[in-house]
C-alpha cells in the first residue's frame, strides 16, 4: 500500500511543479525523475528501512521468510542509505540523480531477482514476495532508466536549438 501512496505523491508533485512552475518541455524528464527519486527511492526507502528494523518479524512473514533473522537489519540500513539519496536529490541533480538513479535500479532489480527465485524455488507467492512489490521492483527500475534516456535526448535537442 505504501507503494501506492509514494506512486501518488511523486505524480501530484511532479505535475504540480511542471504546471506551477510552466516548466520547459525538455526539463520535465528531470523534474519527474526529481520526483521519483526524491518519494520513491527517498522516502518510500526511509519507510521500507523502519519496517524491516523495527517491524522485522511481521516484514518477514509478510515477504514469506522466517522470522527472526538479523539479515533484515542490513537490508534496513541500505533502504536507509537509499533513503538519503533519494531525498537528497532534491537539492543535487545532474550527476548526483543519475548516481542515485544506478544505485537504486540495481537495489531493485537485486530485489525482483530474489522475488522471483524465492517463488519459483519454494512457492512463495506471499503479498510481499509476488505482489505489488514485485511489479514495482521491475516498473520503477525501467521507468528511471526511461527518464534518464528522455532526459538525455531532451537535454541534446535542446543544446542545439
Amino acid at each position: 500500500m505504501y507503494i501506492l501512496i509514494f506512486t501518488a505523491l511523486t505524480i501530484l508533485f511532479s505535475l504540480g511543479h511542471i504546471l506551477l512552475k510552466k516548466t520547459p518541455k525538455p526539463q520535465m524528464p528531470l523534474i519527474i525523475l526529481m520526483y521519483l527519486l526524491v518519494f520513491m527511492a527517498g522516502f518510500s526507502s526511509f519507510y521500507a528501512g523502519l519496517g524491516h528494523l523495527f517491524r522485522s518479524d511481521y516484514v518477514a512473514h509478510y515477504i514469506g521468510w522466517p522470522a527472526g533473522n538479523l539479515f533484515q537489519w542490513e537490508i534496513a540500513y541500505a533502504n536507509f542509505a537509499l533513503g538519503l539519496l533519494g531525498v537528497l536529490c532534491f537539492w543535487f541533480r545532474d550527476r548526483f540523480m543519475l548516481a542515485t538513479s544506478l544505485a537504486y535500479t540495481v537495489f531493485l532489480f537485486g530485489a525482483a531477482h530474489t522475488h522471483l527465485y524465492d517463488i519459483f524455488a519454494r512457492g512463495n507467492y506471499a503479498p510481499g514476495n509476488a505482489g505489488i512489490v514485485l511489479y514495482a521492483d521491475i516498473l520503477i527500475p525501467i521507468i528511471i532508466i526511461s527518464l534518464l534516456i528522455l532526459n538525455k535526448i531532451s537535454t541534446k535537442k535542446y543544446t542545439k536549438e
